[in-house]
């Protein structure tokens, strides 16, 4: 079975430079919601592929993501800054899958997308995972009931096709790093995904490498965007 964290490198590569330069900025201070004609107005400019109009329905929707994840901020090993930047990940799959034929607002719909990537993260982490009861609350869902570790280990798998594809551009994207990617590049990539062992928030690793933070995250921008470029010139 394929690691959640393979995934999350995988979604911030193929969504976009707007979560890169998002996550590099740590912006704390997000634009209110739009109104429901100027949604509407960039959801259609979406679908028909406009990214500046994708751009600001995620620009506009960072206040859902950071509400969404204050609930799980207490969790042993959480650290707000990855919780935000996952949670954005699933903010912008959600724009990318919303139907808008349904009669639902965006924010309803992303709210789950943005949930089911914090927990899949969640899921992934190993020392939460040991320290955490199965049993233990971590939230609730739209409906109220508890949501506990046991629920999500014990979720259906995801359908054959789609995981044989995803499968394959895994694979894709650990050549990449290993041929794109400087050395120094390569190492915080790795450490900041947990891609060869557990997750490191930006200040862990600025500590163990002896740079400040914002060293670190000016070159794992830089990487990303290395490998978005690759990904995209080769999967076009």
């Amino acid at each position: 079975m394929f690691s959640s964290l393979w995934l999350l490198i995988l979604s911030v590569i193929r969504y976009g430079p707007f979560f890169i330069a998002f996550v590099s900025n740590n912006n704390s201070s997000f634009p209110k919601p739009l109104s429901v004609k100027d949604e509407e107005m960039y959801l259609l400019l979406a679908q028909q592929g406009d990214t500046d109009a994708k751009n600001k329905l995620v620009e506009h929707n960072l206040r859902l993501v950071a509400h969404i994840t204050k609930k799980y901020t207490q969790a042993p090993g959480a650290d707000s800054d990855d919780l935000i930047s996952i949670g954005t990940v699933g903010l912008i799959k959600a724009i990318n899958s919303f139907d808008t034929q349904k009669n639902a607002r965006l924010a309803t719909y992303a709210a789950r997308c943005i949930e089911n990537e914090i927990l899949m993260y969640m899921r992934a982490s190993k020392k939460i995972q040991q320290e955490i009861s199965l049993h233990e609350c971590l939230g609730h869902d739209s409906d109220g009931n508890e949501i506990t570790f046991i629920d999500i280990l014990t979720a259906e798998d995801e359908d054959v096709a789609a995981k044989a594809d995803t499968n394959m551009n895994i694979r894709k994207l650990r050549r990449y790093i290993e041929e794109t990617l400087t050395d120094r590049e390569r190492k915080i990539i790795l450490m900041r995904y947990g891609l060869s062992g557990k997750p490191f928030t930006q200040r862990l690793i600025a500590q163990k490498m002896g740079i400040s933070r914002s060293y670190v995250s000016r070159i794992e921008k830089k990487a990303l965007k290395k490998l978005m470029h690759r990904f995209a010139s080769e999967n076009a």
